[in-house]
């Protein structure tokens, strides 16, 4: 029996169809943990400053951290990049990835109150707008992209509320930190978010609420430096928010998309720590 030829553009209609469908079908909760309970806190409410009596989390650090891989993400583009402490500090020697087996030397600026650091380079990419003075509800949304496990790769979460973080070891201090749930991440990435330290948590217009420090699988929980911390790290640099940066609008339906441009544009990086200094660490530009 033979069939008639269907006319070009129904076969290029129903491709299209297809192909919206695929992409709608990307849904935000691809491979995350199951939900936490719901707060007892109605969502929107707003997030209050913090207080030495938000609950802790603790977290011990070895006196001697090895070679380690993380995420940085660029503030000037002078060549300033933010990412978290304990990805960089006490390294011999740090380096953003470029390329595939190319990196860019870095010097590093540890801030010995809080969980961010300063990366800088001869030159950087593109800076990403910080919101570091906006107000913070309760369920608002954060994106978080990076190098998780090393790959590329990107997380979504809620905002809980605030905790305090309990360093133990090298580097002992107490500081406030935002934690959230996360509600999806890359298709295919099971596991540990290892590697995705330093990413920026963005909120819905793309802009650097904080940076990505600390995850909790088992609680399907991720946990970013607060606002305030990182503006204080700002501020004893001498650095300030590059006031002409601009941010793309991000949804659970795009911000795969969001995450892979801003790898490809190096605005989000992979960064390096190759050996260790031993105890002291910390490298001045």
């Amino acid at each position: 029996m033979k069939f008639p030829r269907l006319p070009d553009w129904v076969v290029y209609a129903a491709i299209l169809v297809v192909l919206l469908f695929a992409a709608l079908g990307r849904d935000e909760r691809t491979d995350a943990p199951p939900p936490p309970p719901k707060s007892a806190d109605p969502l929107g409410e707003a997030l209050g400053p913090a207080s030495p009596f938000d609950p802790s989390v603790v977290v011990d650090v070895p006196d001697k951290p090895g070679p380690a891989a993380g995420t940085a993400f660029s503030i000037a583009r002078s060549g300033v990049w933010l990412t978290a402490r304990h990805v960089v500090d006490g390294c011999a020697r740090v380096a953003i990835v470029v390329g595939p087996g190319t990196g860019v030397a870095v010097n590093v600026r540890i801030d010995p109150k809080g969980e961010a650091a300063l990366l800088y380079t001869e030159g950087g990419a593109a800076p990403l707008p910080l919101a570091l003075a906006e107000p913070l509800r309760r369920g608002q949304r954060a994106f978080h992209p990076g190098f998780p496990q090393g790959e590329p790769g990107e997380a979504s979460s809620r905002l809980l509320g605030r905790e305090n973080l309990v360093v133990r070891g090298h580097g002992a201090r107490t500081e406030p930190v935002l934690v959230w749930a996360e509600t999806g991440r890359t298709e295919g990435l099971n596991g540990t978010l290892g590697g995705l330290s330093g990413a920026p948590a963005l909120d819905a217009q793309g802009r650097v609420l904080g940076v990505t420090i600390a995850e909790s699988p088992r609680r399907g929980r991720i946990y970013t430096t607060a606002p305030e911390v990182v503006r204080a790290t700002l501020t004893n640099s001498g650095r300030r928010a590059d006031a002409t940066a601009t941010g793309e609008q991000i949804t659970p339906q795009n911000y795969f998309y969001v995450a892979d441009d801003l790898r490809r544009e190096l605005q989000v990086a992979q960064v390096v720590c190759l050996g260790d200094l031993g105890p002291s660490s910390g490298v001045s530009p």
